[in-house]
């Protein structure tokens, strides 16, 4: 896992078009198909790259996973996993050898590791894993005979599988301390142009989150900062084909028990829902399931709160107002890859169309 320092080079001037690195903005068609036999005749995918999220029942949703060229938000309640969601994600993508970068304005680079630490062991030894708890222990035991990572975990739980694991995609995981103040999108542009190039292959972008991402000089409204930082993240998922997965904070007004949350709910601009090209949302499933599930089937409330709802509320390249649930295992800070679709019927069906 390796961290980005602050590239030297300046940033791209304002006026440079987004797609200018790749190609130019008009084209005829001739050229697209010109381009198109070119990559069919040399064997490369002539369509969109895809990178699996690892979560089955929303792979087969997506068709596959995140596409190059996409913006991707995941929005949710405070507390929810969204971090842990994502996070899982990227690490699902580094097994399936391909390169990300983590921009991250909450979490420091050990924290990662330690929630990465987790996540491996759970895959390897289920819910008998090392807990994120008891690996943050060993790290903070100031006596120890264990004087390296494998020393240290080599009597946990999946704990040398998740060292070995983590050592084999570390350098393909770029960490980037993000700063509210100074990670600004020209600098979010630059590290990922620098990731490009040392990789030689477009990463998954993860920004954890997109309301905390500055716009240097801007002096308008929160919401008008939004459908800026949104708007130049979708230039630089076309810019770089690569997929940008956003983690967007809610409205404190839409927070509470027995409310489940929509794209409307999400904190900013309308721009997040426009902009966008697939939108995924976190619902607890004790929250959102109606009522006369609970009523009539009290054993049904403990078993509800254990797991998590996530509805596909906009996918421009297939099909939405999908919810899928996932069993939560937030003792490793992770959640059950299998997952299955929804089967009772859930509170405020209200969609969003675009």
């Amino acid at each position: 896992m390796t961290s980005l320092d602050p590239v030297e080079a300046p940033a791209a001037p304002a006026e440079v078009a987004p797609h200018s690195r790749t190609a130019p903005r008009l084209r005829s068609l001739t050229d697209v198909l010109n381009e198109t036999d070119e990559k069919m005749r040399t064997g490369r995918a002539a369509g969109a790259r895809v990178w699996p999220t690892g979560f089955e029942t929303l792979d087969v949703a997506l068709t596959g996973g995140f596409r190059s060229g996409e913006l991707i938000l995941l929005g949710g309640p405070q507390g929810l996993g969204k971090t842990a969601m994502a996070l899982q994600m990227l690490r699902n993508a580094l097994t399936a050898h391909r390169s990300a970068v983590y921009f991250s304005y909450e979490h420091d680079a050990h924290s990662i590791l330690e929630r990465l630490l987790a996540i491996e062991a759970g895959a390897v030894a289920g819910s008998e894993g090392i807990s994120l708890t008891k690996i943050r222990q060993r790290f903070e035991a100031r006596h120890s005979n264990a004087h390296s990572m494998r020393e240290r975990f080599e009597t946990a739980t999946g704990g040398p599988e998740a060292v070995a694991a983590m050592e084999g995609y570390g350098d393909h995981l770029h960490v980037h301390t993000s700063s509210g103040l100074h990670t600004t999108l020209d600098e979010i542009r630059s590290t990922i142009e620098a990731v490009v190039r040392s990789e030689a292959q477009p990463p998954l972008v993860l920004v954890d989150y997109l309301q905390k991402v500055p716009v240097a000089g801007f002096t308008g409204t929160e919401e008008e900062r939004v459908s800026v930082v949104v708007e130049r993240l979708k230039d630089l998922a076309l810019e770089f084909e690569v997929p940008v997965l956003a983690i967007v904070a809610a409205e404190k007004g839409s927070l509470g028990s027995g409310k489940r949350m929509r794209v409307n709910d999400l904190r900013g601009s309308s721009a997040l829902a426009y902009e966008s090209d697939v939108i995924l949302i976190l619902n607890d499933k004790y929250d959102v399931v109606a009522k006369h599930h609970l009523v009539y089937h009290l054993e049904n409330a403990e078993r509800f709160r254990q797991w998590v709802v996530m509805s596909i509320e906009k996918n421009r390249s297939g099909v939405d107002q999908i919810a899928m649930e996932f069993r939560k295992r937030f003792e490793q800070g992770r959640f059950e890859p299998e997952g299955r679709i929804v089967e009772e019927q859930l509170i405020e069906e209200r969609v969003f169309r675009e």
